[in-house]
């Protein structure tokens, strides 16, 4: 028999007051209280991440229990609740395919952070062990794979070939974006737009399609589809730029991760790209050193930080979010105004502003 992964336990994982959100950085309030309005259907598709992490093989119920005790925003799949909440989905059909399909996306969001974490050998995540520090990474991989598995009977079970197109295809992309960012470490010839394609695939790609996925089925129009995934990428891209800043601005507590762990990645990010095109030559040898060779030494994080604060690198990252959020806004432009809607545009505006 395995070891049961009970709703208390991911209840437990959430803030105090019950929403799932702790309101412990600038902006969070939005976001809470989009969660708030969601309760119903988050407790629901917490019921389903629960059921569908069971599995007779001890070992990988153990490492689901670690990962609910780890919390996280849900983000993802409260982004598909709410898309179809807004686009009118009621239950009307007698089932409750949102909840279903929320958990689906919330089960590809945590197999690729599994699988990411053993690629980039990070010991923390959510400011707890990551699962692969505790169980290994060959362990994981292999419980990746099956959230993987498990959202795919979800979605075959749900049996719309709209939906089933839309997260398998963001599926693909986000492994894509990995790999697009392995091929573009260590490389500061790498421009904003291959960055900024980069982080597509990587984030911004789930986030368009857990709010697609939503919208189908509400059976919306095409236009306000397109609009809900317009907004969800945009949100998407928001939030991994500001993710991107504090990896250089942020103290471990409040990023939940190794602070500068990008850096010592050789990854290259805005921050870095930023700074390295407004520096001197003597600063581009610098960067040339710390990230393209990797040839890095205990003090090289604290100049890094110097450079970019410098070059004011961390305001035009953040200012590339702002942009990125006011599209995620502009697109829900069409949609009736109500609390949903407005929820949703102080969650766009959260996406940009956790960094403040």
């Amino acid at each position: 028999m395995g070891v049961a992964v009970s709703l208390s336990e991911m209840d437990s994982a959430a803030s105090q007051d019950g929403s799932g959100v702790s309101v412990s950085k600038p902006g969070e309030a939005g976001l809470k209280a989009l969660a708030d309005y969601l309760a119903a259907d988050m407790q629901a598709c917490n019921q389903v991440i629960v059921d569908r992490m069971q599995s007779s093989v001890a070992l990988i119920p153990q490492l689901a229990a670690h990962l609910v005790a780890a919390g996280g925003k849900r983000l993802r799949p409260l982004l598909t609740l709410a898309s179809a909440r807004l686009c009118g989905y009621n239950n009307q059909d007698g089932r409750m395919r949102h909840v279903e399909i929320a958990a689906c996306v919330e089960f590809i969001h945590t197999a690729t952070l599994l699988h990411d974490d053993v690629v980039d050998d990070s010991q923390l995540r959510r400011g707890l062990a990551s699962a692969n520090a505790i169980f290994g990474n060959k362990a994981s991989v292999l419980v990746g794979d099956f959230l993987f598995a498990r959202s795919f009977q979800i979605l075959t079970a749900d049996a719309s070939l709209d939906v089933m197109a839309i997260l398998s295809a963001a599926s693909a992309t986000l492994a894509e974006g990995e790999v697009m960012q392995m091929t573009t470490q260590n490389d500061l010839t790498t421009s904003v737009e291959q960055y900024l394609q980069v982080i597509y695939g990587k984030t911004a790609a789930l986030f368009a399609a857990a709010c697609e996925s939503g919208a189908v089925i509400g059976d919306v129009t095409p236009a306000e589809r397109e609009a809900l995934r317009v907004y969800g990428a945009n949100l998407g891209m928001a939030f991994q730029l500001v993710d991107d800043a504090l990896d250089y601005s942020a103290d471990q507590a409040v990023l939940g991760k190794e602070v500068g762990d990008d850096f010592k990645e050789g990854k290259v990010t805005l921050p870095v790209l930023a700074a390295y095109e407004a520096g001197s030559e003597e600063d581009r040898v610098f960067w040339r050193r710390v990230i393209e060779e990797c040839e890095q030494q205990p003090e090289d994080l604290d100049a890094a930080l110097s450079l970019i604060a410098q070059t004011n690198a961390i305001g035009i990252t953040l200012a590339k979010a702002e942009d990125y959020a006011t599209l995620a806004r502009q697109a829900l432009q069409g949609f009736p105004d109500n609390d949903l809607k407005a929820l949703l545009l102080e969650t766009a505006s959260y996406s940009a502003s956790r960094a403040s």
